[in-house]
């Protein structure tokens, strides 16, 4: 056991409540949410930032040591990678995302530039006896996951958000949405179900005016998988209906096709009709009629509205209605008629009704 003064924490490590002196071990448990420490030994001019626990973004250099957390990642858009067998000091792995989800780099995206080379320097010790120095290693989240959690939505109305793919608009729309309930009076809890841990877009949704929010990292995951998807998303549905919220908003990170546990989620039979209205961000028309389709065939739910990129002008609005008879609304420019729509959906228009503007006044 050594002593190490660490310059940026990641925010995958939030719920350790870390210090910058810290206590490191070279007993390194190889398993995925295990806290380390490393050296970063290489520049980058693109993908070179860290989100830190206080949800700022940090620019990442040569030298910097940084605390983040054992983890891997299938990400199209971004790295893919694993949690190796195993790990000493001096070993040399990946940092994977930015918010600090640290592997063994597999395969690259060529707009993303080749991940930083970090060099391992030991695991992060904690000391949760009092009044006695024994040391165990840290680990991400605020709890363990329970694999048989059940749901209870208490009859709360929730929301999700879906997407054709990675950078599909989930998140702005989820945003829209929720600002639009919070200007008509409903209290929103919101929490992110899928996807590699950065938290990034719940505090987005705190913004937008979110009362009360969660993500996946909560539990110790880092990064989603069909394995434990449903239960994470039982876990929160569970969680944020408590505190009688108006509606849920929950947002699935990735796409309908991924590896981050969508599919497993909306085939959950529970989950499925927990969910009262279902939202598709789509990326191009194209997209928006494959994601249309698999919702229907092969999850039996009918979404509610269509978003992103693909609704960006009246063009994409207008092919989406014609060859899919479902509405569309641009979470960017028509906010206000998106989160209308997905009020109405839930069946809440009567018990928040459009205030007059003032215009109308």
């Amino acid at each position: 056991m050594r002593s190490v003064v660490v310059d940026k924490i990641a925010s995958i490590t939030q719920a350790c409540g870390l210090g910058h002196e810290l206590r490191i071990s070279a007993d390194i448990p190889c398993e995925e949410g295990v806290v380390v420490v490393v050296e970063v030994l290489t520049n980058k001019s693109t993908y070179n930032t860290l989100e830190l626990t206080s949800g700022r973004m940090a620019k990442v250099s040569k030298g910097d040591v940084v605390v983040g957390a054992l983890g891997h990642r299938k990400a199209l858009f971004g790295y893919s990678g694993h949690v190796p067998e195993s790990i000493k000091p001096g070993d040399v792995i990946q940092m994977l995302n930015i918010g600090g989800v640290l592997g063994v780099c597999d395969s690259i995206n060529a707009d993303k530039g080749r991940p930083f080379d970090c060099r391992v320097l030991g695991v992060v010790l904690q000391f949760p006896y009092l009044g006695e120095r024994i040391g165990v290693p840290a680990r991400i989240g605020q709890r363990p996951l329970d694999l048989n959690a059940t749901l209870d939505t208490q009859g709360v109305p929730v929301v999700a958000l879906a997407g054709t793919c990675m950078e599909a608009g989930k998140t702005a729309a989820a945003c829209a949405i929720i600002a639009r309930m919070r200007h008509r009076g409903l209290a929103v809890h919101a929490f992110k179900a899928t996807g590699v841990s950065l938290r990034r877009d719940i505090l987005a949704m705190e913004d937008a005016g979110a009362r009360k929010t969660m993500i996946f990292t909560d539990f110790g995951v880092g990064t989603t998988t069909a394995r434990v998807g449903p239960a994470l998303t039982r876990a929160m549905l569970t969680e944020m209906a408590q505190g009688h919220p108006d509606i849920i908003v929950f947002e699935l990170g990735d796409g309908l096709l991924g590896t981050y546990g969508v599919e497993s989620i909306l085939a959950a039979p529970d989950i499925r009709q927990a969910i009262t209205v279902l939202a598709l961000s789509a990326n191009d028309p194209v997209a928006a009629w494959g994601g249309v389709k698999l919702l229907r065939e092969r999850f039996q739910i009918e979404p509610a509205v269509v978003t992103g990129p693909a609704t960006d002008n009246q063009v994409g609005v207008d092919i989406i209605g014609q060859q899919m008879g479902v509405a569309a609304a641009n979470a960017i420019t028509s906010g206000a008629e998106l989160g209308d729509r997905i009020i109405a959906a839930a069946g809440l228009a009567e018990r928040f009704p459009l205030k007059p503007t003032a215009e109308s006044e």
